[in-house]
C-alpha cells in the first residue's frame, strides 16, 4: 500500500507540477496575466492536495470519520455487500475540503470493489447507489466496516491505495477522491453514532461512533 509521506497528496504532485511549470513559462514570455491566473489556480491545486496530519482520538474503541467535511446523513441503510440493514454515516466533502480519505477502524481490507455509475451530486441520497463508487471492507475481529467512496458531480477519478489483506491502522491514509465527494460509513451492530447532521468532522480524527 502507498504512503504518502509529505504534507501534499503524492496524487497531486503531476497536476502541481505541471500547472508550476505552465505559470513560468509565461511568466518568462512576459504574459503577466495568464501567469498571475495560472498562479492562482497552483495555489487552489496545491490547497486541495494538501494532505495533514491527523491526531486520532484516546479512546481506542472510538471509530473515526473516514473523510473531511460535512455530515449529511445518520440513518439506516442496507449494506452495499451483505445487504444487512445497518447504521450509515455520510459525509459530503466539497471542493474546500482535503479530500485524503482514512481508515475509521484498525483493521484488516478484506474486500475492495470498484462499481462505474453515474456522476450526481453527491450529496443527494441516489449517489449511494447510482454513482460511481469503491467499496472498502475492514474486518476487525467479528466486525465488518464498510466504507464507501463515492464519486461526486465534479469528481470524476477515486483513487484507492489499499489492497485486499493490508493492515490498516485506525486513522490511515486509503485513498481520495478527486474535486468534491463522498463517503459512507456503515457500521456493525454495537455503536452509537456521536454526529449529527449538518456537523462538521475531520477524518483520522473526529469520533463519528463508540461502542454501547
Amino acid at each position: 500500500m502507498r504512503k504518502p509521506t509529505i504534507g501534499l497528496s503524492l496524487e497531486g504532485l503531476p497536476a502541481i507540477g505541471l500547472s508550476a511549470f505552465a505559470t513560468l513559462v509565461f511568466a518568462a514570455m512576459g504574459w503577466w496575466l495568464l501567469a498571475l491566473i495560472l498562479l492562482v489556480v497552483t495555489g487552489l491545486v496545491v490547497h486541495f492536495f494538501r494532505d495533514p496530519e491527523r491526531v486520532t482520538p484516546e479512546d481506542l474503541d472510538a471509530v473515526v470519520s473516514p473523510a473531511d467535511g460535512r455530515v449529511v446523513k445518520v440513518d439506516f441503510a442496507p449494506d452495499p455487500v451483505s445487504g444487512q440493514v445497518r447504521q450509515v454515516v455520510c459525509v459530503f466533502m466539497n471542493v474546500a475540503d482535503v479530500h485524503v480519505n482514512r481508515a475509521p477502524v484498525e483493521g484488516s481490507v478484506e474486500l475492495i470493489r470498484y462499481i462505474p455509475g453515474k456522476f450526481f451530486n453527491a450529496s443527494l441520497d441516489k449517489a449511494s447507489t447510482d454513482n460511481e463508487r469503491n467499496i472498502v471492507v475492514l474486518g476487525r475481529g467479528a466486525e465488518r466496516f464498510t466504507v464507501v467512496q463515492i464519486a461526486g458531480l465534479i469528481a470524476r477519478r477515486i483513487v484507492c491505495w489499499a489492497e485486499p489483506g493490508d493492515i490498516l491502522r485506525r486513522g490511515e491514509r486509503f485513498g481520495l477522491i478527486k474535486f468534491g465527494s463522498r463517503v459512507d460509513l456503515y457500521l456493525p451492530d454495537g455503536y452509537a453514532v456521536k454526529v449529527y447532521v449538518g456537523e462538521s468532522v475531520r477524518a483520522g480524527e473526529t469520533a463519528i461512533a463508540v461502542r454501547k
